[in-house]
């Protein structure tokens, strides 16, 4: 049975006024502007010029003129395996991107016989005067390892930490064990050097192979990736039926599943909770019901001066932003703005501003800005 005793946090939503129709919408927390529409709407990285990047699901890198609204094509994108939950994922730049043009691009990867499984690629990014652009140099730097049967739990989130190094999630692709298993990258966060090798102080190094990659292990679909601005990494994972997470990632740190988890299985079996086995890594935050988390944010930013240091999550099931405070002894769900449209992905703006994507066909941009007087 769904274990409706163990709710630690449901937050009533805070509307965040009726956003189906109107391009420009207000509640006591922010003002929500619509800006351009995608074609199922990924993820999104701002350029140093202000212009974004912006990967749709079916295969499209979009490049987008904030200012005048102009969309342009990236082309050199490469192929990938628009089924269930797969298609084109996240996109990031290099730390260095003003001096190399170097850009990250995930994706679902089709194989042999039927398999399939996610791949991270860099590119230079070369931008033409007319507002479009190309992939140059593509070259794929990682893969998940095995490819499986199935179109789920790719996760495939990428983030660059201050120490340099390529981070990545990589779901359990709906197979449970392989969370658990150190000769497979599923269900595992992966810590790379930034041309896809293997840093030689990662925890299991000496392990070679596919466990020199490990991070940290014991994920589910871990959707959210980020780090926070004393440099530690967190990430927010889905949990199975009930149990969605947020946790601090820690250097060799295993979180348990499927062996533990807050949730239940979809067929109704038990799973045990994390407070039955300790020597597992506990989530930071949990939901019963679930969020559906889609990604992840740290906010840093001078328009909403009270959330420098919390985080927002992007919620499906849940149509919603979720605020996320953290004090010295954890962290919490602070409230939940009701976006009325499950919420792809999530960012913060150079101005300041959080941006948030719409899932699916006719997904908005959108842009949050503070209420003025």
């Amino acid at each position: 049975m769904l274990k409706r005793a163990h709710i630690f946090i449901f937050a009533a939503a805070v509307s965040a006024c009726d956003l189906l129709n109107p391009s420009l919408a207000q509640n006591a927390a922010f003002t929500t502007t619509a800006v351009a529409e995608f074609d199922e709407p990924w993820a999104m990285a701002f350029l140093p010029d202000g212009r974004l990047l912006v990967t749709e699901k079916r295969g499209a890198l979009k490049l987008l003129a904030i200012d005048g609204g102009q969309v342009g094509d990236i082309t050199g994108v490469p192929a990938v395996e628009y089924q269930g939950q797969g298609g084109f994922g996240d996109v990031v730049l290099h730390p260095n991107f003003a001096a190399n043009g170097l850009v990250y691009l995930s994706y679902a990867e089709a194989g042999d016989r039927g398999l399939a499984g996610a791949a991270v690629a860099r590119a230079r990014l070369a931008l033409a005067p007319t507002g479009g652009g190309a992939l140059e140099e593509l070259s794929v730097i990682w893969r998940q390892n095995p490819k499986v049967e199935g179109r789920g739990h790719y996760g495939h989130r990428i983030a660059f930490g201050p120490d340099g190094f390529l981070y990545v999630s990589s779901g359990e692709r709906q197979k449970f064990t392989p969370a658990q298993d150190m000769q497979a990258n599923l269900g595992k966060i992966v810590r790379l050097n930034d041309d896809g090798t293997v840093p030689r102080d990662n925890p299991f190094a000496d392990r070679g192979g596919v466990s020199a990659e490990i991070w940290s292990l014991g994920h589910r679909n871990p959707l959210g990736l980020a780090f926070d601005a004393e440099g530690r990494l967190w990430n927010v994972e889905m949990g199975p039926r009930g149990g969605d997470e947020l946790n601090q990632v820690r250097r060799g740190a295993n979180y348990g599943y499927p062996v533990v988890s807050n949730g239940d299985h979809y067929s109704g079996a038990d799973i045990p909770d994390h407070d039955t086995r300790p020597e597992f890594a506990a989530p930071a935050v949990w939901w019963n019901p679930v969020i559906s988390p889609s990604s992840l944010r740290f906010y840093s930013g001078g328009e909403f001066p009270d959330w420098r240091g919390d985080a927002f999550i992007g919620g499906l099931s849940s149509s919603a932003l979720v605020h996320i405070e953290f004090s010295a002894t954890g962290a919490r769900e602070a409230e939940r703005f009701d976006m009325n449209r499950r919420i792809r992905a999530v960012e913060q703006g150079p101005d300041g501003a959080l941006w948030v994507l719409e899932d699916g066909r006719g997904g908005r941009l959108l842009k949050l800005t503070a209420p003025r007087p």
